[in-house]
């Protein structure tokens, strides 16, 4: 008998580090809590990693695929942008009133920022000028911030001057004062009319982990080199995504970050680039490039996803192209609670893939469940169990189709990651 046999090799999961710090009120409750990237356990921003390799990383990892709401418990969030950044839209990524955009001191090309800033406020998003020192450069965006944010001085009446003068000229921003690690600078800053606080005093940062998978340099690169020409094909940029776990997962996060309550049910990857359009698509292929991620060799599973989601494609294809991709994101996405260390429940709910796909993914239901289950049978060897499927899927079809569909899925399983190994 042919041996179609695969064998699923669980990675080595990327452990990924974020940090937040909460924001108190006046009363010492949370106002909100910012985001920090950190790049290890150590509890400090990573030496020789730059505000725009920061952003990135932070942007991808942690608030598309994770979600903000997770990460602040529901709060309000601050996240530091770089100039770049915020230059290239990346706000975009998210919607407007799910967090505060923090303008970095180190920002640089203010009049370009200043432009940027106010088209963005048209569109409902909030910012903050982090780390405000007085200077004369910062003046364009002050009307246009709804939070300042300034670092405790020495001695504490400098930083009280600075704060009373904000709250003359700009009566309706709010006041972040950063490094409070007393209880004296507290009730002096209190006192003087600030309204937020933030420092060692009240709480240092807190560090949080998660695993995660990350997609291939070639993967990324290639989307970079497909996205960078004028006329963007959404033919490809599908195609790109489908042959990684990583990239299919993030963009699926997307949409379903980008839909807000619209309650969208994405039953496949070209639905879901189409659904972005061409400015997300490009922003988000941007963020991947700025973040430089990827690791240096794809997984076993990996390859497992792929061929299962090419076979469940082949199988299908008499039900139409729909069904076909339909089937093509159920192979992969069947995969994924192993590679993210979560359960299936939870990844149909998180990826918003609704009640057919997911009954399919958890239960083996409908044609694509039973699909997903011979897969799986195929991969076991179980051929009794095949050919019972077989009959229900495509009834007086011989088993050589299987045979035959499995063969060219597995060689294209083998050819991506090849492909993919070669490039990196």
């Amino acid at each position: 008998m042919l041996d179609t046999q695969i064998t699923a090799k669980v990675p080595k999961l990327v452990t990924q580090y974020i940090a937040r710090q909460p924001i108190f009120d006046a009363e010492t409750g949370i106002y909100a809590y910012e985001l920090l990237y950190r790049d290890s356990i150590n509890n400090a921003f990573p030496v020789g990693t730059t505000d725009g390799q920061a952003t990135g990383r932070l942007f991808f990892n942690a608030l598309m695929l994770i979600g903000i709401n997770k990460l602040t418990a529901n709060q309000r969030a601050f996240i530091n942008l770089s100039s770049d950044a915020l230059l290239d839209d990346f706000p975009k990524l998210l919607q407007p009133d799910s967090a505060v955009i923090e303008i970095v001191e180190r920002a640089d090309n203010i009049d370009k920022v200043t432009n940027r800033v106010t088209a963005l406020k048209k569109d409902g998003y909030t910012f903050a000028l982090d780390d405000y020192d007085g200077d004369e450069k910062w003046d364009p965006l002050l009307h246009l911030v709804d939070y300042i944010k300034l670092e405790v001085e020495e001695p504490i009446i400098k930083t009280n001057m600075l704060l009373k003068k904000l709250k003359r000229r700009f009566p309706d921003v709010k006041i972040i004062v950063e490094r409070i690690e007393t209880h004296e600078q507290f009730m002096l800053l209190k006192s003087a009319g600030c309204d937020y606080f933030q420092g060692f005093f009240f709480a240092r940062p807190e560090m949080l982990s998660y695993r995660n998978v990350e997609p291939s340099k070639f993967a990324v690169f290639d989307l970079l080199r497909c996205t960078s020409r004028p006329d963007l094909d959404f033919d490809e940029v599908h195609k790109r995504v489908a042959k990684d776990v990583g990239l299919t997962a993030r963009i699926l996060k997307l949409v379903n970050a980008r839909s807000g309550n619209q309650n969208l049910v994405i039953t496949s990857i070209s639905q879901a680039v189409i659904y972005l359009g061409e400015d997300a698509i490009r922003q988000f292929v941007r963020v991947l490039a700025l973040s430089e991620l990827g690791v240096d060799k794809p997984s076993e599973l990996t390859k497992l996803g792929l061929t299962r989601a090419h076979f469940m494609q082949l199988m299908l294809e008499p039900g139409g192209k729909e069904m076909s991709q339909r089937g093509y994101l159920v192979g992969l996405m069947s995969v994924l609670d192993a590679i993210l260390n979560m359960e299936l429940d939870v990844i149909a709910k998180e990826f918003c893939l609704g009640d057919d796909l997911s009954s399919a993914l958890l239960n083996f239901n409908g044609m694509l469940g039973a699909t997903l289950q011979l897969a799986r049978a195929v991969e076991e060897d179980n051929w009794p169990l095949a050919a019972k499927l077989l009959e229900t899927i495509r009834p007086a079809s011989p088993i050589d189709i299987v045979y035959n569909a499995m063969l060219v899925a597995r060689q294209y399983g083998d050819e991506v990651l090849a492909s993919i190994i070669e490039d990196v």
